[in-house]
């Protein structure tokens, strides 16, 4: 059977498969460019990985919202029948909170950028200039979104811990298909 770009009932196909992974892998580099740049004693070298940074979060956030759009447009392979009462609840939460910090971080980094007193443009992989968001400029607006943006980034990161805690458990322990599913596509009749 040829894979599927869609998801069945029991898969996900491609296109969930490539956002997921696409996705998982902007929001961990981002975190250790993040890290990275902010202890850099080169301003040149630290301003490209700012640029940088900024570039690969506006692409975060398109492919976030492309990411929850696709999963509204799609069906939802359901959790295997091992999987207890607690968790059938907890992972659709677990789920919406990851969007929102993957959503919530790129908006706290514009958002920083667009109040800092230093003014220095966003040039998304040096293609357009990204206008700012429509907030008044004040070092303690930086300052707050600076902090938001901090807060956000390492509560998603341990989010993200979780997450792949939870899969690995699906896989090693529990021997089930959640994390396997994520990795091999459904095909086109749906069947596994």
């Amino acid at each position: 059977m040829q894979a599927s770009i869609t998801n069945s009932t029991t898969r996900y196909g491609w296109g969930a498969i490539i956002l997921h992974w696409l996705i998982a892998l902007i929001f961990i580099g981002q975190f250790g460019l993040g890290f990275i740049m902010v202890r850099l004693t080169s301003q040149r070298t630290a301003f490209e990985l700012i640029q940088l940074h900024k570039s690969f979060g506006f692409l975060l956030l398109g492919l976030v919202i492309l990411r929850i759009g696709w999963r509204l447009g799609n069906v939802w392979p359901a959790l295997p029948r091992s999987v207890g009462t607690l968790e059938r609840r907890a992972a659709p939460l677990a789920h919406l909170a990851l969007y929102a910090f993957q959503l919530a971080l790129p908006l706290s980094g514009w958002a920083l950028v667009s109040v800092s007193m230093l003014e220095i443009p966003s040039l998304p992989f040096n293609l357009f200039l990204m206008p700012n968001l429509p907030l008044a400029e004040s070092d303690a607006a930086e300052s707050f979104w600076a902090a938001a943006h901090w807060y956000l980034a390492y509560a998603g990161m341990m989010l993200v811990v979780l997450h792949v805690a939870a899969a690995l458990r699906h896989h090693f322990q529990l021997r089930d298909a959640v994390l396997t599913r994520m990795i091999t596509p459904s095909s086109d009749d749906g069947a596994e």
